[in-house]
């Protein structure tokens, strides 16, 4: 008899190197004890002192995804399963995961299904609590059911890329710094604050959109499992609303009927923050609440570059990336706008970047988050934060990447693709040339991508020109409009 050890257990890495080390030794299933979760409960000879006989086989990617999900099952049995599986499919079952009707390819099923409804509820379910006296750090308390945090983990760590957090469970713990993720052993509950401020309005706002109609008791704890209801702030009012659900949709019933308002809310428009420095005006940002963009998106992005930067360029607004980390043109218009800036011979670094609107704007499809444009009162409800950023930086020049952009700066109605590349004045008299952002580049056609991509550069090439030698980004009021 033969032992393999798994450590950790739920690590695809570990048991891969075991089984392979049992394959290429030729050992059979039945003489592998896989201890797994248990301990001390083997005496067999381990794996590392059985003699190689056979060349490592090559293992169908499907399996390999089978394998990911199975292995962080808490099943004690699952190593020996996983085995039993690779097995048959390396001695001449090749086509073995097809056959749904196998009991051993139907139970790895079930639980990678387990794994993956685990793995979604922890997404919906974990709740993160601000640590007292640390700015942006937060810290949650998880229970999964299986050993999911290695998997999950990374979600996490992309959808809140601008915060620092930590989640406790009891066996593992997830650590991001704001930079990087780490994982380590578990934790206790009383790590996490037992509550923060945020939670009672978070529960107000739960119980407001709670709608008595429509409650489904069944099909809310299926959802909703209540063993999760201790951990999430929203559940503690549950059972009252429940119970009130009747007494409520009666009352809404006996109501009389009204006729049907419309209600045109008053747009809102930004007046310039009084903050006095550009460390200020982005922390009064982040509690920008002048339009609705700031409730769907992870934080407001502000600029950044130099503050003695002699040239601003003007973006749009943020795109996916730009959103989980929190800088400006940090996705593949602003990996294409660094390649132009490069080839047009403008030092990136030494010129300041910011957006005209500073939320993201999107579409959910699926998994996808697709980008909208600002619409005007979206745009307007912007301006101010821009037009102090600008008050602030007092360039010399400005770059206004895009229609959006070009608008803020230049005003509406502005033709950009007929004044593309030339020198405007801005109200206050800076000058101010607008051009397409890179991310209509990459819009564009293939057969004509690179036609656009040239039109831009020639455009940055003008700024360039502007510039003297010995100070690539100082454009000389004596060359603007030369062209």
């Amino acid at each position: 008899m033969w032992r393999a050890v798994v450590e950790p257990a739920w690590d695809l890495g570990a048991w891969r190197d075991a089984a392979r080390r049992a394959l290429q030794a030729g050992i059979a299933p039945e003489s592998i004890e896989w201890n797994g979760d248990v301990d001390g409960l083997l005496g067999g000879r381990a794996l590392d002192d059985a003699p190689v006989v056979h060349a490592a086989p090559n293992v169908p990617g499907a399996f390999l995804r089978l394998a990911q999900a199975v292995v962080a099952h808490r099943d004690l049995q699952r190593h020996a399963l996983l085995y039993r599986l690779l097995w048959r499919i390396t001695q001449g079952e090749t086509s073995l995961l097809e056959h749904n009707a196998d009991v051993e390819v139907r139970r790895a099923a079930q639980m990678e299904k387990a794994v993956h409804r685990d793995s979604h509820k922890m997404k919906a379910f974990v709740r993160f609590r601000e640590v007292p006296g640390e700015a942006n750090t937060f810290v949650a308390w998880y229970e999964p059911d299986h050993h999911v945090v290695d998997l999950v983990a990374p979600f996490f760590a992309k959808r809140f890329a601008g915060m620092r957090w930590a989640i406790l469970t009891p066996y593992r713990r997830a650590i991001w710094d704001g930079e990087a993720l780490a994982l380590g052993d578990g934790g206790d509950r009383s790590e996490v604050p037992r509550e923060d401020a945020g939670e009672a309005l978070w529960r107000r706002y739960y119980a407001s959109i709670f709608n008595p109609a429509r409650l489904n008791p069944r099909a809310m704890k299926a959802e909703m499992p209540v063993r999760f209801w201790k951990h999430l702030p929203e559940a503690q009012d549950l059972p009252e609303l429940m119970r009130d659900a009747s007494r409520r949709v009666d009352a809404m019933v006996a109501r009389s009927p009204e006729p049907a308002r419309r209600v045109i809310p008053a747009p809102v428009f930004a007046q310039a923050t009084p903050v006095d420095d550009l460390d200020a005006l982005h922390l009064a940002l982040r509690d920008c609440r002048n339009c609705p963009l700031w409730q769907p998106a992870t934080q407001a992005v502000p600029g950044e570059g130099p503050r003695d930067a002699r040239i601003v360029f003007v973006g749009e607004q943020p795109g996916d990336e730009e959103d989980l980390c929190g800088r400006p043109f940090a996705g593949p218009a602003g990996r294409l706008f660094d390649r132009a800036m490069a080839e047009a011979g403008l030092d990136r670094s030494a010129v300041y970047v910011t957006n005209a609107v500073k939320h993201f704007k999107f579409e959910q499809r699926g998994k996808r988050r697709i980008h909208q444009r600002a619409n005007a009162a979206e745009q307007a409800a912007c301006r101010g934060w821009l037009e102090r950023e600008l008050e602030l930086l007092q360039p010399e020049y400005i770059v206004g990447l895009g229609a959006t952009a070009a608008t803020a700066l230049l005003g509406r109605g502005f033709p950009l693709m007929r004044e593309r590349g030339r020198w405007h004045p801005a109200p206050d008299g800076t000058p101010v040339l607008a051009t397409v952002h890179p991310s209509w580049v990459l819009r564009q056609p293939l057969d004509v991508q690179d036609e656009a991509y040239r039109g831009l550069l020639e455009d940055l090439r003008r700024v360039a020109h502007a510039t003297p030698r010995d100070a690539p980004t100082l454009a000389t009021p004596a060359l603007i409009g030369a062209d």
